[in-house]
């Protein structure tokens, strides 16, 4: 007999387009009988819709803002698409900050989503505007649907239930519309508005697909388009992007209170890091322990991490961006770290604090943080409604160049190092002292210059004092005993209209109340440290 007339037959892959046979791996059945048994006998979906978003009437406001400054043009602005980690794995969806901040809406709900401003009469438009603006996303499909449990990106049987578009319109009070019509809205009756058409602004590299179906239709629509000058439309683009990065740069209630829950979240984040260091101490990575403790609070509270912890010990705290966290950590160094907690509504938290590892600081190390303490204290008390933003950089570098003169490291006057032709002291303190904060950890980036550094302080404003100084052991102008000590104290600042707030005072900053702060923990834990 031969064998082979009896091997069951594997088709063949030859013909398989290549972007389906990451789907081989499932091993999914194709027969009409499988078909016809997966849509069947499953319950209903809800039928009640649910109650308002608190944020709501908030987004409302923001987009009214956006609809006055731009009248007559439409707005494009999307989410952005889901991105590979790896192969068929994606990282955890968060759509652009713009979208969010517009639409109210966090965590993962809406990949792919666009929300598009469609110009009307001055007056006629939501909330008395001149737009009505639209979500335009995918609805998860019905389970009598093969999307249902046949694709793992997107179906229910996957990934879980999302809302439907009458539940996203009845959450946000925003008119919501199918995926399939976003082509049409997009690139209808677009062309220059001295001809009746309409003018569109979008916000760039987000997503390239939008990217693309903008451009096509600019394209399409000019009248002479071998000379379109793509430089002119990429500055109505930026436009766009600069303005939702200054609308930001103010926070309503609703936020304020989203980074008040990302800042307690924080507070704890940092408790369990302190509870990690006696096991940290003998891990060949220790960084990594403090990390993953941290990173642990981070999911349990919130959404995710604000942006990569860092766990600096030792000579690694003056590598402003170490976030490799693949060190030891020693007992006898400081523990530098920088980490944030992003809220489910993905504000995000940004604190730094420098811990004894052993839970004291040495004579050298103290000294060294009361510097930066006093650094800090002088930013907070230069931080008042209507003094620029960037005095309070010029506040706590004057304090760290004043102490860097008196240990004798400076090598020339405080005057001439703290002048715009010196600046020798930035050699150790090479970076900002603050900055806005927000749905990003360096929020309102896009903002002019004269409204972000060269701006006033105002009630809502929400931003960092963070001064510190780095000493590398590599560093052959200062003596031995400064080498490896970096050093940074971070706080996250409310301004009011009676003065700045500190929405981080709850850990300790003081020297002495760190290391009591410390040694309370131990106590209760029954731990210690060696």
């Amino acid at each position: 007999m031969n064998d082979a007339e009896n091997t069951p037959t594997v088709p063949s892959t030859a013909s398989q387009p290549l972007e389906d046979r990451v789907n081989n791996r499932s091993q999914r059945p194709s027969s009409a009988a499988f078909k016809a048994f997966m849509a069947s006998n499953w319950a209903p979906s809800a039928q009640e819709l649910p109650a308002r978003d608190a944020v709501a009437e908030h987004a409302a406001t923001r987009r009214r803002v956006m609809s006055d400054q731009f009248k007559g043009e439409r707005l494009v602005v999307p989410a952005g698409p889901l991105k590979v980690r790896s192969n068929d794995s994606d990282y955890r969806f968060r759509p652009h900050s713009g979208f969010a901040h517009l639409t109210g809406l966090g965590l993962d709900h809406e990949p792919d989503a666009v929300l598009v401003f469609e110009p009307v009469e001055e007056g006629k438009g939501d909330d008395g505007g001149s737009h009505h603006a639209t979500l335009f996303f995918r609805p998860l499909a019905g389970r009598d649907t093969e999307q249902f449990y046949a694709d793992s990106r997107s179906g229910e049987f996957w990934i879980g239930a999302r809302p439907t578009l009458v539940e996203f319109k009845a959450r946000l009070g925003l008119a919501t519309a199918h995926f399939d019509e976003l082509e049409m809205a997009i690139t209808k009756n677009v062309g220059a508005p001295e001809i009746g058409g309409i003018s569109i602004r979008l916000v760039r590299k987000v997503d390239e697909n939008i990217d693309a179906l903008v451009d096509t239709a600019r394209y399409n629509t000019a009248k002479d388009p071998e000379n379109l000058d793509m430089g002119v439309l990429d500055a109505l683009d930026e436009k766009l992007s600069e303005a939702l990065s200054e609308l930001r740069l103010l926070k309503d209630a609703w936020e304020i209170e989203q980074m008040k829950i990302a800042v307690a979240a924080t507070v704890e984040g940092f408790t369990e890091v302190v509870k990690s260091l006696p096991r940290a101490l003998t891990h060949q990575r220790g960084e990594r322990v403090v990390e993953g403790a941290f990173f642990a609070r981070a999911r349990e509270e919130g959404n995710e991490l604000g942006y990569d912890t860092i766990a600096a010990a030792g000579n690694n705290a003056t590598v402003l961006h170490w976030n490799r966290n693949t060190g030891k950590i020693n007992a006898g160094e400081l523990l530098l770290l920088d980490a944030g907690v992003e809220a489910d509504s993905l504000y995000t938290a940004d604190v730094t604090r420098t811990l004894p590892a052993n839970g004291t600081f040495t004579e050298i190390q103290r000294k060294v943080y009361d510097a930066v303490l006093d650094a800090a204290d002088a930013g907070f008390a230069a931080a008042r409604p209507g003094v620029k933003f960037r005095e309070i950089h010029t506040a706590a570098t004057t304090v760290l160049a004043e102490r860097l003169a008196e240990w004798g490291l400076l090598p020339v006057s405080v005057e001439e190092a703290i002048s715009p032709e010196g600046q020798q002291h930035r050699r150790w303190m090479p970076h900002g002292t603050s900055h806005h904060l927000g749905l990003d950890v360096h929020d309102c980036a896009q903002a002019k210059r004269e409204l972000y550094l060269d701006g006033v302080l105002a009630d809502g404003m929400v931003f960092t004092i963070e001064p510190g100084l780095y000493f590398k052991k590599e560093d052959l102008g200062i003596p031995q005993e400064y080498r490896g000590i970096g050093i940074r104290i971070e706080d996250d600042i409310l301004m009011t209209a009676d003065g700045p707030v500190n929405l981080s005072a709850a850990l300790p900053r003081k020297a002495d109340d760190v290391e009591s702060w410390m040694a309370g923990i131990y106590q209760e834990a029954d731990g210690h440290i060696s």
